[in-house]
């Protein structure tokens, strides 16, 4: 299937091109015509299937059809300022073709810039929860003409917290739109929003919840106080492309990046407290290759769509199986394979049996030749006097230890080697 099976409006159709689309993806082929056709729709999709496209043409197709005016037709919530970003960047191509505006309307910045282009006239609100209610407080937001909502990654809306402004916001809707609702996974919380605020609608399943397919997962069990001696030993005997590591806190993501550019690496942070500005910066370079490692909480994570990263690190591992599978989520995109490695120590037996329940596998643990896991605190490695990898592209190296028959149990990894 072609998107000119879609039969979309000629400007749409330059848009597309434009974008570099194509051929659909799974998601878009099976979303899109009941979309096309006015109905409510709930897909069920991994992370980076395309589901942006799935829903910015429909709608583009809509409104580009029916009556112009500058008032807020299209309304897409999102779960962080980034992927809110990401999505406006598709309608901004789109709107260059269609003649249809869009504004992302987030916290983190000032309100002028945003109230200016609301008044200005705007089809496409793309906004994070907290700040649109803000703005329709003010009385600067008028969701009253709004044909279609989007939730997008409902599920991270939700574990973030958004559920009551989520709740708020549908009711300030009219009643006669249009609701469609993208989620990785489905928890009872997102069960409630479809049954209270859809009417009968698709459900559109690709693929299966959980971790995508195309993920190799590894487990490198190690003291706590050697867990960053491990990372940059790692990257330095493994070939990759651009990486993605996570860490629980800010603080942690800070830490370990400063500790990465002292080995060598090409490496930046991207945590919630650093201005709009600093976080757009350290996305541009990643996505350029300008960066090779980017660590990251999951929160801010939330949006990055590098579709080559080859490896995503859990320095720190997710709370729950659902946090597992949206940060692997961000390697293997569009049919690629990708690296899950799972940096682990015995606190983290539980979430490990979980995920390897919902993968009905056991993961494999691995070792890096030659590393110390003896080394007490005080004489943890020093990796940063060795020689650095060079920066540019991935060169071949040496694969870490693959002892497949020697698995230690993640109880019997010291916490104080």
């Amino acid at each position: 299937m072609s998107f000119e099976s879609f039969y979309f409006h000629p400007r749409i159709a330059d848009g597309i091109k434009a974008l570099g689309y194509v051929t659909p993806t799974p998601i878009q082929e099976e979303a899109m015509p009941p979309i096309l056709d006015g109905s409510d729709v709930m897909g069920l999709a991994e992370t980076g299937t395309g589901k942006t496209a799935a829903f910015v043409l429909p709608m583009s197709e809509r409104f580009l059809k029916g009556s112009r005016g500058r008032r807020i037709r299209g309304l897409v919530l999102s779960p962080t300022r980034e992927l809110a970003q990401q999505t406006h960047e598709v309608l901004n191509v789109l709107g260059k073709q269609t003649g249809l505006r869009s504004v992302t309307v987030y916290g983190g910045v000032g309100y002028e810039p945003q109230i200016k282009k609301l008044r200005s006239g705007v089809e496409f609100v793309v906004a994070c929860p907290g700040r649109l209610l803000d703005l329709v407080g003010r009385g600067v937001v008028d969701l009253s003409a709004v044909e279609v909502v989007v939730l997008d990654e409902a599920d991270r809306m939700l574990d973030m917290g958004f559920l009551p402004d989520i709740r708020r916001i549908l009711q300030l809707l009219p009643r006669e739109r249009q609701t469609l609702l993208f989620t990785a996974t489905m928890p009872p919380d997102i069960r409630r929003l479809t049954r209270d605020f859809m009417r009968r609608p698709v459900v559109v399943r690709v693929g299966q919840e959980g971790p995508v397919k195309g993920v190799t997962h590894e487990l490198y069990p190690v003291a706590p106080h050697l867990k960053a001696a491990l990372l940059v030993e790692f990257l330095r005997r493994t070939e990759t492309g651009p990486v993605l590591v996570f860490t629980r806190t800010k603080h942690h993501a800070t830490r370990l990046a400063e500790r990465l550019e002292r080995s060598g690496f090409r490496a930046t942070c991207l945590q919630g407290d650093m201005s709009q500005n600093k976080r757009q910066a350290a996305m541009d370079a990643f996505r350029n290759g300008r960066i090779d490692i980017l660590v990251a909480t999951d929160i801010a994570a939330r949006g990055i769509d590098v579709p080559d990263i080859s490896h995503v690190v859990n320095f720190d591992m997710p709370d729950t199986v659902d946090g597992y599978t949206h940060r692997v989520g961000r390697t293997a995109r569009a049919s690629r394979t990708g690296n899950a490695i799972n940096i682990v120590t015995r606190d983290d037996v539980d979430v490990v049996n979980a995920v390897e329940a919902r993968l009905n596998e056991r993961l494999e643990c691995r070792s890096v030749e030659g590393f110390d896991y003896e080394a007490p605190a005080s004489a943890a490695p020093r990796s940063a006097s060795r020689p650095a990898r060079p920066s540019g592209p991935p060169r071949s190296a040496r694969r870490p230890d693959r002892r497949p028959d020697q698995r230690p149990e993640l109880r019997r990894v010291s916490s104080a080697a």
